[in-house]
């Protein structure tokens, strides 16, 4: 579940800073409050998790003055203006500044209530797309989101920090849902490009001309720059390069050979084939495919990574457990083998979509994951995969599931997962170490 957002109320009149904060603290906000401006700046960092509310008129440092000194602190930090009767210009100006609003005393509160919901909104939505942008510039964090230990995986994540220290363009393939698009944004985060521009055109969103133009210009007004100008000394990923027309493969060859040695932008392209006689040699001319196949990665599906099935599927689980406020579902021995059994066509977005509808399920105390899985199958059984595993490969997978269930449940306490399990702790910690289970990732 989301946290409540914080407003920081600031003014010197003790009781109207406290009928504010109890009004708002009624709404379901987390408020705080000060009484001066100066007070109020020791407490407000760039990335404050919530909005402020000040008077104008303070003693010190005025509304007007602290204000500026916010925008200097965060550009994007919603600021809410109270004035009072006769200061509606002072109030303008303060608009023109980058305050939010303001409200002319005597206020209604309602419409204090409705200003705080549009600004904190706001607020988080800016707060979420800084999280993101900082996290798809880390590459640690990425890397983090690869999750899996099964040998395909241990191979990917060794081919994307090799292959991001390079220069030369890449061809990533896989089937759809297997996170490809994730791959590229790793590969830019780990290279010496991380600071650069990053960018991402989808070649099968646009008809021929719109994407000659979004590729190579000229761009119209209303367009952005072309992506070739835009991510220069960058990465420029190309999704869905199999969409490109002989005519928009021959020019982006030209914008190829037209770089240096090495490149200055990177070219990573992404192809998402699915038709069984075709595939991404068989639909770039020749020259276009060696040039971007000169470093590949091949994303290996989800029915190819053994017991990653289960590992990532409880992570989901958790995920949207605390969510949406609930507890992630138990999976039994017989569930976990459907789940390793099944052939996953969509892959890891597919997973989430199991994974997203099994805690719900949970959450009513109803349904089951094999009937999710049914659903997702032609058949009136659950699907599965035509590849045998050895009953060996089953119950390791399976232990090794419950003891990490376990050790997320109980926050690393070695004593309760030893008593649930009814294990003695030199047991525990063999297999903990048998299936690199780490006890400092669960405190």
């Amino acid at each position: 579940m989301s946290k409540a957002m914080k407003i920081a109320i600031v003014d010197d009149e003790k009781d109207m800073r406290q009928s504010i904060s109890q009004w708002l603290a009624l709404s379901g906000f987390d408020t705080e409050t000060f009484a001066s401006a100066e007070d109020a700046l020791k407490g407000l960092s760039p990335d404050y998790p919530g909005i402020v509310v000040s008077d104008i008129k303070m003693p010190g440092m005025d509304g007007m003055q602290f204000l500026r000194k916010l925008k200097g602190v965060d550009s994007t930090l919603p600021v809410i203006m109270i004035t009072g009767h006769g200061d509606v210009p002072m109030a303008v100006e303060a608009m023109r500044i980058g305050a939010y609003d303001f409200l002319e005393k005597p206020f209604n509160p309602d419409r204090m209530t409705e200003l705080a919901k549009k600004a904190t909104q706001a607020r988080r939505l800016t707060l979420d797309s800084r999280a993101l942008r900082k996290e798809l510039s880390d590459g640690s964090s990425l890397m983090k989101k690869l999750i899996g230990s099964s040998a395909a995986m241990e191979r990917l994540r060794e081919d994307i920090l090799d292959i991001g220290q390079a220069d030369g363009h890449v061809l990533i393939e896989g089937e759809t849902g297997t996170g490809k698009t994730l791959v590229a944004h790793a590969l830019h985060a780990v290279g010496a490009r991380a600071s650069k521009k990053f960018v991402l055109i989808a070649c099968s969103a646009f008809d021929e001309d719109a994407l000659n133009r979004r590729l190579f210009g000229p761009a119209h007004d209303d367009e952005p720059i072309p992506a070739i100008e835009e991510a220069r000394g960058g990465t420029l990923v190309l999704e869905d390069i199999e969409a490109l027309s002989p005519v928009l493969q021959a020019r982006l060859m030209t914008a190829i050979n037209d770089q240096g040695n090495p490149p200055e932008t990177r070219i990573v392209a992404i192809c998402n084939l699915q038709e069984q006689d075709k595939t991404c040699e068989s639909v770039l001319r020749p020259d276009l495919f060696y040039r971007l196949a000169a470093m590949r990665i091949i994303v290996p599906p989800l029915r190819q990574r053994g017991e990653d099935v289960l590992t990532l599927f409880a992570a989901l689980s958790d995920q949207f457990a605390e969510e949406y406020g609930c507890d992630a579902p138990q999976v039994s021995a017989q569930e976990a083998a459907q789940l390793l059994q099944a052939p996953w066509p969509g892959n890891v977005r597919q997973l989430i979509n199991v994974a997203e509808r099994a805690v719900l399920q949970s959450r009513r105390g109803t349904g089951t994951i094999a009937s999710l899985l049914m659903a997702d199958s032609d058949d009136a059984r659950p699907a599965m995969t035509t590849e045998g595993k050895p009953l060996k490969e089953f119950v390791e997978a399976f232990e090794r599931m419950l003891i990490d269930n376990t050790m997320r449940r109980h926050k690393g306490s070695i004593v309760a997962v030893m008593d649930e399990l009814c294990l003695p702790r030199r047991t525990l910690n063999e297999k903990m170490a048998k299936y690199n289970l780490q006890r400092s990732d669960y405190l």
